[in-house]
This record gives C-alpha cells, structure tokens and sequence, in this order.
C-alpha cells in the first residue's frame, strides 16, 4: 500500500504591509536586457527537431478582463514520445505597468493543483507587488491537468463532497472503517481514470517543468524568469535542474526538498502543523476569545480532547454535513496557513465545543476550494494525480505503522488524523515515475530559496536543504508565523525579492527578517 500523502496547498496570501527594511547586503548580477513589451519570436535554440512545432508556435492573445489577455499554448503529453498526443495549456498574462517590461516572469501559486491563470486574474496583488507589475509582463499559467488546461476530471462536486466530506462507518483505527477508507480512495482513483482521457500517466511535475521551457520560448524570453510558491518550489527546483543554462532570476518562496521520500515529508510537515497549533495556542491563550485555559500544554490536551469528542459524536451543520474530527482537522489546518486566519479558528473551535459546525466548515471549504455547492476548479483532483505520479510507492503496513508511532510521538493532537488508510495512490492506475534525490541544478546563476521559520505547510528546514543543496542556492529567512514569505507583510523579504528580480542584487546567502 502507498502512504496517505499530504503535501501543499495554494499559496494563501495578503497584501504585504510596511515594515522597516534593514541589515540587508547585496551583490549584482547583470541585468536582463529590455523588452518591450511586444510578443517575441519563439525561441528554439538548442531544441531537438521533433519538439519544434511546440517551442515555435506563435500565440494569439485575446484581452480576458481588464488589464489581463489571455491564450492558449499547445504542448506534447509525453516530451520523450510527441507522437502520444497533445494538451493544452491555458496562460494569462498582465502587461508591465510602465510599459517597458523588462521581459516576462512565470509565476507558480502552488499546489500542485492550484489554478494559476484564476488566482491571477483574480488577485495578483497576491502573487506579485507593484514593483513587479511595473517592471515584468507577469505570466500565470494552469499547470498541464490543472483547471482550463487539459484536466484531471475525477468527481461532479455532489462526489466530491462525499469524498471529502463524508464520515466513514466504525470507530477511528477500526478494521470497517480502513476497509471503507479504501474502497472510497479505490473509486476515486477509478473514476480519475474513467473520466481523465488517459492523460494521467503525464500528470507528473517534470512534465509540467518541460512545458515551462516552452513556454518560455513562445514568450520569447531566451531565460526563464520565475516566482514560485510552495509546490512552485519543487516545480522551478525541478526545471532548474533539467535546464540550468536557461534559468534566468528566479525565486523560490517556502523551498520544499526534493529528496526526501512521502514518509519524512508527511511527518515534517505534521510536526510543522503541530509547531503552528501550539504558536497558535499561545496566542489564543493572551485573548478574550480563546475557547481555551492555562498552559499552552494544556489548550494542546483539551484540543485533542474536542477533537476526540467531535470524532465520536459528529456536529451536524446548517446544511447537513456532519463535523467530524477529519473535517474539523482540514478547519484547523486551513486556518495555520495565516496568522490574520487566527481569529476565525478560534471562532471554529468555540463553536465546535458548544456543538456548532458552521464556521469549521467554512474554514475547511476554503482549504478544498468549494464554493457553495461548487468547486473553484478541480485543485484536489490535480493535487492527488501529481502526488501520485511525483512519489515513489514506499509504502508498507510496516512503513504506515512506523510513520505512525513517530507521528504520536512528535505531533500528538495532529497525529490522529494524518496518517492512515484511505489514500487514492495505492490504487492508482498507473505506477509513479517521480524519484525524490537532491536537485543541484549546476552552472544556473544564483536561486534565491526562502523560508519562513514558522511555516506549517512547507517548514523551514525544507527551504535550508534545497539552498544547500543546489549549487548556486541563496537562503533568505523570513522570521515568523504562516504560509510563505515574500509579500507577506516583511519588507526584508519583499525588497530583496523584489531588488534581484528588477535588478539582478542578490540578496546576501543567510540573509535573516525578523
């Protein structure tokens, strides 16, 4: 059997604040040369002759909102053997404000599964400040499998919600519910094959870095410029270390190490939410507002006790569902993303030990991307076939009750709800090609990697590990709670992302926000 995998989500941001920049040193680099803003010529240097007709097709932009024109970029669904089929993908793009862009920048908001071409469209202030807007044609794309690219299509929403939502029969851990967690995931992984068009066995994250070299080439740009989130992460990382003489300026925001198998991953990043829960607590404990008393080591206690409580006698909600203790676990996750999320997880848990569902359920919605009745593209669906494909089969009944123990041991009142039966990849349709080593990408310029010291999702040793290892990797820290760094509310951060996309200064290696 595999091991139930839960990496990343979409990159949830605001809009960064003021704060002080200092103790930042810089170096240079050479500077991009200008464009102007036109559509280039495709650049096809260096490409095999069977891939030509992707790397030289011309695009035909249309305006898709105010500010924005949007296209569509055709690409091989196998890179080894064009002849299998094609996908599309769909791209947006936003004009450099001043008119005179330096060149373009590929943006990434994570996932995998997160809707880039959407995101952009609907918040780009999210993605990128205005020194960015000013100064790059900034370039959001659906990765391959991922919203109005060619899809991965498994669920209507109907499905989806009894997927996601629904309370298996038995007690937590018992042989009846593994078994119906089981059967659940095996019918999902059978409907993503029924209704996907056999595109599955290319949803892997190195296709999707191949096709950010097209890309870049039908844009016109001779190197490729990139900002990536989470995910973003190991999808430059992995571009990097396929093309390192094409990398231009990019940055990775909340690294992920590529070398780490499903196993450490799951159990880094559950400890890293346990981190989040216990920062979270100590806040909460400092307000009028906390459902909970005493130590932080009591809140933890009396939280898994609710969470216990919750699992055995399920909070029915306004529209029906049922709150148990996996839906009320995505609530709490949902809400560790961000700090200005705090609020509304206290207001959950009040609410759930007084026996309501409504706000829980309004948190774990925005984790999922329902809206309504409705999903806000088929994020979910994507996330599960890239993590399929990405990693290694590790798993054994040994390898899940080994992950197990160290779970209880390191991170106790997540540890009941992370791991366990019920994951899609064990029965998967097609066998995974991803391999987890180290990415060293040698001869790139230098890529700037930065990590957020409390960041539950993608924690920070990730980000040490992919700086040391690649070889022209550049760490900066971002001290402090949430999801991510840049944009985020440190200017530290933000001017020295922002001054080496614009300019070329590196930020000094180790550099640290606080």
């Amino acid at each position: 059997m595999s091991l139930r995998r839960r990496l990343v989500t979409a990159v949830a941001g605001v809009a960064a604040l003021a704060v002080a920049l200092s103790g930042c040193l810089y170096a240079q680099i050479p500077p991009i040369a200008p464009g102007n803003g036109a559509s280039l010529a495709p650049q096809t240097d260096g490409v095999p002759a069977e891939l030509l007709p992707y790397y030289g097709q011309t695009l035909d932009w249309e305006e898709c909102g105010t500010g924005f024109d949007c296209t569509r970029v055709t690409v091989p669904r196998d890179y080894a053997d064009p002849s299998v089929g094609e996908l599309e993908l769909a791209v947006v793009r936003h004009r450099a404000t001043s008119g005179e862009p330096i060149g373009s920048l590929l943006t990434n908001p994570g996932g995998p599964g997160a809707a880039g071409v959407s995101l952009m469209k609907q918040a780009l202030s999210v993605l990128v400040d205005d020194r960015l807007t000013d100064a790059y044609d900034v370039i959001g794309f659906d990765p391959r499998g991922v919203g109005e690219s060619t899809a991965v299509t498994c669920y209507d929403p109907p499905q989806l919600d009894a997927y996601l939502y629904d309370i298996p029969p038995g007690t937590r851990g018992s042989e009846e519910r593994e078994a119906a967690l089981d059967q659940r995931a095996s019918a999902f992984a059978q409907a993503c094959e029924a209704r996907s068009d056999g595109i599955l066995p290319y949803i892997t994250t190195d296709n999707s870095a191949r096709d950010m070299d097209v890309l870049r080439a039908v844009l016109g740009d001779p190197q490729l410029n990139y900002l990536g989130f989470s995910y973003g992460t190991f999808l430059g990382a992995t571009y990097a270390g396929l093309f390192p003489e094409r990398v231009g300026r990019m940055v990775l925001d909340g690294g992920i190490d590529p070398s780490v198998s499903g196993t450490n991953t799951s159990l880094r990043q559950a400890v890293g939410f346990e981190n989040s829960l216990r920062a979270f607590m100590a806040d909460c404990l400092n307000t009028n507002e906390c459902p909970f008393a005493g130590s932080v080591d009591d809140a933890m206690s009396d939280l898994s006790a609710l969470l216990a409580r919750v699992d055995a006698r399920p909070i029915p909600a306004a529209d029906g569902r049922q709150l148990g203790g996996d839906s009320l676990m995505t609530a709490i996750t949902a809400a560790l993303y961000s700090e200005e999320s705090w609020p509304y997880l206290r207001a959950a848990l009040s609410d759930a030990r007084d026996g309501r569902a409504d706000v829980a359920f309004q948190l774990a919605d925005f984790y999922n991307g329902r809206i309504g009745d409705e999903y806000d593209g088929n994020t979910m669906e994507a996330f599960v076939a890239y993590n399929c494909m990405d990693y290694p089969d590790e798993g054994t009944d040994a390898d899940l009750a080994a992950l197990q123990q160290k779970l209880d041991a390191q991170a106790p009142v997540v540890a009941p709800y992370w791991a366990g039966a019920g994951d899609p990849c064990a029965s998967w349709p097609v066998p995974p090609t991803g391999v987890r080593e180290p990415i060293t990408a040698p001869g790139s310029p230098p890529i700037v990697v930065i990590g957020t010291t409390g960041d539950p999702a993608t924690p920070y040793d990730g980000a040490v590990s992919l700086a040391s290892q690649l070889e022209q990797g550049v760490l900066v820290t971002n001290v402090g709670e949430g999801h991510l760094g840049y944009n985020k509310g440190n200017a530290c951060v933000t001017d020295a992302v922002d001054d080496y996309l614009i300019n070329g200064t590196i930020p000094e290696d180790g550099l640290r926000c606080g």
